[in-house]
């Protein structure tokens, strides 16, 4: 009889598989046949242990990457493996699990990498926060002046802003400078967060005054995303980065696609997409690094802070590049903390 698990599995274009609460193996797709190179008919009723070196437990949302797969008669492969968290569709326990190949020299190469960009950034911002906090302080207290000798509400909109920015960009500088406490974790709206940060980009000075250019921010949202546990301090200065990264990349000329979406059940996906000219090859797998940037007037921190602030939410931000169309995607865990 064909459970509800495996109708799921059989129509879908990625590598998964059914397993019972014992793990083993009742069900798998043509996709997860050919990567591991075994059939359907041989791979039932086996382990799933016994492929894969790895001991997951499957009672909670897991990804887990690098992990090595053992195939029948081919050399071992290296793959991430995810636990499709809410796939307990029958009553009998079964788990959908995906697998997705890696390549082994380019996941070494980026893990390195990932730990050179996270301590470089870390001393850089903490030396970058001490250094911005007192023109900060001053920026904020002539907004306030400004403010008091302004008569049109519509004016006292933009050093409402001002001061708002520069406030919450005092407590960043905060955290940033002080001990590395925890993010400060709460219900967060992430579509609140990234409509804060179209209107930040779409208030530029740049955008479309001297030049007449005008950047436009395309939205789709999935309105099905649960609130997230963030710093929303934090994350919304990672999003304002790189949706404004985005916009310079393009002269604030322009279309700025920002898409939400639920990968796997198990992250909130945020994807920004632009169509400017493409990040270099040559700076691609760098991008992320300190005072690394495409443009003569950039410093190269923006993409860093973002990187740092999405790795202390226990994320992953991740970058794709080519003429034409440049694709940032952020993932941050779905999590329940009321357990």
């Amino acid at each position: 009889m064909t459970t509800k698990s495996e109708l799921i599995v059989e129509h879908s274009t990625l590598a998964l598989l059914v397993v019972d609460s014992q793990r083993k193996i009742l069900f798998l797709n043509q996709a997860a046949e050919e990567l591991l190179q075994i059939s359907a008919n041989r791979a039932l009723g086996s382990l799933f242990t016994d492929l894969v070196a790895l001991e997951y437990d499957d009672d909670h949302n897991t990804l887990v990457r690098q992990i090595t797969l053992e195939r029948f008669g081919e050399e071992s492969i290296l793959v991430d493996c995810t636990t499709i968290p809410n796939s307990r569709i029958d009553s009998n326990g079964e788990v959908i699990i995906q697998l997705q190949r890696v390549d082994q020299q380019l996941r070494l190469l980026r893990e390195e990498q990932l730990i050179e960009q996270s301590n470089a950034s870390e001393e850089m911002l903490q030396g970058l926060a001490h250094e911005i906090k007192n023109p900060l302080g001053g920026l904020r207290g002539a907004a306030q002046l400004l403010e008091r000798e302004l008569t049109d509400d519509n004016l006292k909109e933009y050093t409402n802003i001002i001061i708002s920015e520069a406030d919450r960009l005092q407590r960043l500088l905060d955290r940033m400078a002080g001990p590395k406490d925890a993010p400060k974790m709460e219900p967060t709206n992430i579509h609140q967060l990234l409509e804060r940060a179209a209107t930040l980009i779409l208030n530029d000075d740049v955008n479309g005054k001297a030049s007449g250019n005008r950047v436009e921010i395309e939205r789709d949202y999935d309105p099905s995303i649960p609130l997230l546990y963030a710093d929303g301090d934090q994350l919304i200065q990672a999003l304002l980065n790189i949706v404004r990264n985005a916009a310079q990349s393009m002269n604030y000329l322009g279309v700025i696609t920002v898409r939400t979406r639920i990968r796997n059940g198990t992250f909130c996906a945020v994807e920004i997409e632009d169509c400017g000219p493409g990040i270099p090859d040559e700076l691609q797998m760098s991008i992320f690094l300190p005072m690394v940037t495409t443009r003569a007037e950039g410093r190269g921190l923006g993409l860093s802070i973002s990187q740092s602030i999405i790795q202390h939410h226990n994320g992953i931000l991740e970058c794709s590049s080519q003429p034409g169309k440049t694709l940032f995607t952020i993932l941050i865990p779905l999590e329940d903390h009321n357990e």
